[in-house]
């Protein structure tokens, strides 16, 4: 496949984006987005039982013969940006992205039931690491097995919260290993962080002897950790993509409505150069995020180059976005009322999952051997 054509939609990945789209618009409103993240159940359980169970999105990336599509990660990427644009409360990215990218990396038979699941919306898990470790870090190490005993703690682990099951890299005499813990047993206990993003809320899970299967052990569970870590970090780039693209538009849109001197303000030059400036930062994050995504999507020999410029760029100008939404809507911009705010905390969490901006300059010029 060309470069042209990695960047390029099928017309299947269009119509799946409009299905997304249309769903996402009728369900996921700003008023239901700020009474929801004000309880105990961030998440909309019903949104992700439409996305998984008659859409099929969490089994996009899955094999047919575990009951997903046969798709790939380039689809996948198509779902989460549209996810992006709506600050949407759900599992996604830990369920569909970080557990389901770890247990097609295992590719055991004890992986295989729990992939199945997760493909059809029948049970949800995430990748029980820090948000923050970034491609290329060492394994963690925070949980200890002992048998099948886990003792430990997995600091700041996304989509835990309402997780049925959490694949845990752990710590052991005989080496590196991944374990699927159920979480409903004595002996996981999972305790809420405060987070700066309400929609995707953090947690730490503290271990006391929870009983878990093993999965994978030595160099198959560090690739397995390894290839979730990566996976995740390319596809959150489409996420920002898709938060920057609807902050720009949202703001495009409220310029030509809010009126000062008797003229639309987006008429004036000071907004339209932002804007312009935006738009040219935001075309080129559409290419970088495109291409991480189809990389990892054919295992290309590039993803690790690829990972690391997306995540480099994207982290940024989803931030810059939501600053210039919040900063042009003027004083509605900074209520709680209004969305700017939703997406800056959305986009600051992001920039700094999976590594920060500078890491993943560091990287890359480690990659393409540029001198210190």
């Amino acid at each position: 496949m060309s470069v042209i054509e990695h960047l390029v939609h099928t017309e299947d990945e269009n119509q799946l984006r409009s299905g997304i789209r249309d769903l996402l618009t009728e369900r996921v409103t700003l008023a239901a987005l700020l009474a929801r993240i004000e309880t105990d159940e961030p998440y909309d359980p019903k949104l992700w039982r439409v996305l998984t169970e008659q859409i099929g999105a969490a089994g996009l990336a899955v094999a047919e013969e575990h009951g997903g599509s046969g798709a790939t990660w380039r689809e996948t990427a198509v779902v989460l940006e549209e996810l992006g644009r709506t600050v949407a409360p759900t599992p996604f990215l830990g369920s569909a992205v970080l557990a389901t990218a770890a247990l097609r990396a295992v590719d055991t038979v004890d992986a295989g039931p729990l992939l199945t699941d997760l493909a059809g919306g029948r049970r949800s898990a995430t990748l029980a690491v820090s948000f923050a470790t970034a491609p290329g870090a060492r394994f963690p190490d925070g949980v200890r097995a002992d048998g099948d005993s886990l003792t430990g703690t997995a600091t700041s682990v996304v989509d835990a919260g309402t997780a049925d099951v959490l694949v845990v890299a752990v710590g052991s005499a005989e080496g590196p290993a991944l374990y699927a813990v159920d979480t409903d047993q004595v002996g996981v206990d999972r305790r809420p962080v405060v987070s700066l993003d309400l929609t995707r809320p953090l947690t730490d899970v503290v271990f006391t002897g929870a009983t878990g299967v093993p999965l994978a052990r030595g160099e198959r569970a560090e690739a397995a950790v390894a290839t979730a870590i990566g996976t995740g970090a390319a596809l959150l780039a489409s996420e920002q993509l898709g938060i920057a693209e609807f902050c720009l538009e949202s703001t495009v849109a409220y310029l030509k409505t809010r009126n000062q001197f008797g003229r639309p303000v987006g008429s004036f030059q000071g907004p339209k150069h932002r804007l312009a400036a935006l738009w040219v930062s935001i075309t080129q994050a559409r290419a970088v995020a495109r291409y991480a995504a189809a990389c990892v999507a054919a295992d290309d020999p590039d993803t690790p180059v690829a990972v690391a410029v997306a995540q480099a760029h994207c982290s940024e100008i989803a931030v810059r976005a939501a600053e210039e939404c919040v900063q042009l809507h003027g004083g509605i911009g900074f209520t709680w009322e209004h969305h700017p705010h939703l997406y800056l905390k959305r986009a600051k969490a992001d920039a700094l999952a999976f590594g920060t901006p500078d890491r993943h300059r560091a990287t890359l010029a480690h990659l393409v051997d540029l001198p210190a």
